[in-house]
């Protein structure tokens, strides 16, 4: 079992992943893990969640700042390579634009809740994640801090 890196023990990096669960319950309505009272447990709940979980930031070329244990097995990287990485290299360059346009339309709409598309992991393999949710991450104020995604089914391809 892989421990929490320690860049998510940081106060800073432990608020912004406190708001990815945070908004996804806020503009989908319901937990993205369950049982959380306590900000300070979002870091670990959502690292050790059994789901995929990613999120990033607001950059022009967006890049990854969270992906959970979950994210890292399936996108085939270490935890230290993926923080940092531009979100776009997890989707096949012709691929690209159909990820740029779920982005846009989250950015419209706050969030989609049934999305489907191909993406591919560092070493290569791509699969088909399947009802997927992606959101924007939203603090109580309004001011939108990136997007964050999580999907527990997908196809091998």
């Amino acid at each position: 079992m892989t421990d929490l890196p320690d860049a998510f023990r940081q106060p800073g990096a432990a608020a912004r992943i406190a708001l990815i669960a945070q908004s996804h319950e806020r503009l989908l309505g319901r937990p993205l893990v369950a049982g959380i009272a306590d900000a300070g447990a979002w870091p670990r709940a959502l690292w050790e969640a059994p789901l995929v979980i990613v999120a990033h930031g607001c950059e022009p070329d967006p890049l990854f700042f969270f992906g959970n244990r979950a994210a890292l097995a399936r996108f085939e990287v270490a935890a230290e390579a993926f923080a940092g990485m531009p979100s776009r290299l997890s989707a096949e360059a012709p691929l690209r634009e159909e990820r740029q346009a779920l982005l846009e339309r989250v950015a419209c709409d706050g969030f989609i809740a049934d999305y489907a598309g191909v993406r591919i992991s560092a070493r290569g393999r791509r699969f088909r994640i399947e009802q997927a949710a992606v959101w924007n991450l939203i603090d109580p104020a309004g001011a939108v801090h990136g997007q964050a995604a999580a999907f527990d089914r997908w196809t091998e391809l």
